[in-house]
């Protein structure tokens, strides 16, 4: 895939920096016409000699899974949005400290404060 038909722009940065090792032409202008480092440059290079050009795209981080289980996110969403009652919650509008309270009365996972 050629960096001008993508959209991507760190995408098509990563391509052109590679495109100036291919051209014969040293890493450091490589680092240099991508705008990071050297290692930054090495990184690259490994990703698309192991992935080729795929290799270079952004991934979604896997990071740390969710607390909430899919059916808790939905009725914590849906009482978000229906509001509380005041007869029942003691509020009269949301505040994270009493969402955070209904969900722990919910049984649902331990929120702190921070």
């Amino acid at each position: 895939m050629a960096a001008k038909q993508t959209k991507d722009a760190a995408f098509s940065r990563r391509l052109l920096a590679l495109a100036e090792i291919y051209d014969a032409g040293s890493r450091s202008d490589a680092a240099r016409n991508g705008g990071v480092g050297l290692q930054t440059i090495r990184d690259w290079v490994r990703r698309s000699n192991t992935w080729g050009p795929d290799g270079l795209k952004d991934c979604k981080a896997s990071g740390r899974p969710s607390r909430l289980k899919d059916e808790h996110r939905r009725a914590l969403i849906q009482m978000v949005e229906e509001g509380p009652n005041p007869a029942m919650h003691g509020v009269v509008r949301w505040r994270l400290t009493n969402v955070a309270q209904c969900a722990l009365l919910g049984t649902w996972v331990l929120i702190s404060r921070n």
